[in-house]
């Protein structure tokens, strides 16, 4: 259809050239026109591919986003309504080269034409990896990654829970592993899908659960290798939010050793492989195990050399040893020799306190004041409480009363 099939335009010499009406050109409000050309136009671009840059992006809070898609020559206005609220895997930003297909709508309130959006592919590196990208960035920014931020694994676990799917080969490999190099750990399975649309929220559950209930000393998430899009659900924000919330050390054991993802950087510890997490967590059980055999082996060598050593020193003494029978009779003898010194000690001395205790009695009494007494002399006393003894004449006084001591006894008498 051409601008000249549409109403607006007669075709030259239509119409009754006598009638003055007929004259006047035909017109449309500018509602009419518009709808017109919608019409025309958006039938036969329905649904077109277009290739471009992303300019002027504009998010808006409802979700919709609005953005210029340009080349080198020409632009055009784009919406993707409701791209905020459909869990995009990549954000779109300015300069973005992208693939898009949509289909071409005129905007009436603004008389512009745009091109509607329902499907966007990055160019130049898939989808996927532009939001693993985008969201590490992001995540990164805001310090989940930051080692400071993780925390350290217990070195002697004896609870680990394993999040994981109960049917695959990588529970039975970690249980092999664990059994085999700590077989006292306890391991428990808390089963989750680990790809597709619901893998995310049951892996999200199984962290809040073990965390909740303090079920475990550490956290094993585990998954055996796949492409990106199996691994994809280990690369979702919630997720990597709900590792950095767990109040338990969480180890991120996904894919092959060349595999990351998101929970990688989050969690407190990467893992090359589920195995390998399964080593990591025994670890430091199987060093003990194998210090223990070592100081076993040294404590057996060193008590072999001791009691050898002292097997020996038992054997030169035993050939040194007097037989007790005969040292018993040396000890009795010797006995019985000291016991009669010690007698002849004891009397001599005995006999030499008697000789001078005798001489002792001997010169007391003859200092004994008695002894004087005996001679006629007396001890002259006052005849009171103190008993002053008088030693002159002078001391008395006419009529005082006085008491003699002789050595038979006492009396009392006057002074004249």
């Amino acid at each position: 259809m051409s601008l000249k099939d549409l109403p607006l335009f007669d075709a030259p010499g239509s119409g009754d050239s006598d009638d003055p009406e007929s004259l006047k050109p035909k017109h449309w409000t500018v509602t009419e026109l518009t709808h017109k050309i919608k019409g025309v136009l958006e039938p036969p671009f329905q649904n077109v591919w277009v290739q471009g840059e992303v300019s002027n992006y504009r998010p808006a809070a409802s979700g919709h986003a609005y953005f210029s898609l340009k080349d080198a020559q020409a632009n055009i206005s784009a919406a993707a309504f409701g791209w905020g609220a459909k869990r995009a895997k990549f954000e779109l930003k300015d300069g973005l080269q992208i693939l898009c297909r949509g289909k071409v709508s005129v905007y009436a309130p603004r008389g512009n034409y745009q091109l509607v959006i329902d499907q966007i592919e990055p160019l130049g590196a898939g989808a996927l990896q532009v939001a693993f990208e985008q969201l590490k960035a992001r995540l990164q920014a805001e310090g989940l990654f930051d080692p400071k931020r993780k925390r350290t694994l217990p070195s002697y676990p004896k609870r680990v829970a394993v999040i994981t799917s109960p049917s695959g080969a990588v529970i039975q490999d970690m249980l092999n592993i664990l059994k085999r190099r700590a077989p006292h750990v306890s391991i428990l399975l808390v089963p989750a899908v680990v790809q597709g649309d619901a893998a995310c929220e049951q892996l999200i559950r199984g962290l809040e659960i073990v965390n909740r209930w303090d079920l475990a000393d550490v956290i094993v998430l585990a998954r055996g290798g796949g492409s990106m899009e199996d691994l994809w659900c280990f690369n979702d924000e919630g997720l990597a939010r709900a590792i950095a919330q767990s109040k338990l050390p969480v180890i991120s054991a996904v894919g092959h050793e060349v595999d990351f993802t998101i929970a990688d950087f989050v969690a407190d510890l990467r893992a090359p492989t589920p195995s390998a997490a399964a080593e990591i967590v025994s670890g430091h059980w199987v060093d003990s195990t194998r210090r223990l055999r070592e100081f076993f082996e040294r404590l057996k060598v060193a008590v072999v050399r001791d009691l050898t050593m002292r097997k020996n020193l038992l054997s030169h003494v035993t050939a040194r040893v007097v037989s007790p029978r005969d040292r018993l009779r040396e000890q009795a003898q010797r006995t019985d020799e000291l016991f009669l010194r010690l007698e002849r000690a004891i009397r001599v001395h005995f006999q030499r306190r008697s000789a001078l205790v005798e001489q002792c009695v001997g010169k007391l009494d003859a200092l004994s004041p008695l002894r004087v007494l005996e001679r006629g002399y007396a001890l002259v006393r006052e005849a009171n409480d103190q008993g002053q003894i008088i030693k002159s004449s002078r001391q008395l006084q006419p009529g005082q009363s006085l008491r003699i001591t002789f050595h038979d006894g006492d009396r009392e008498v006057q002074a004249k």
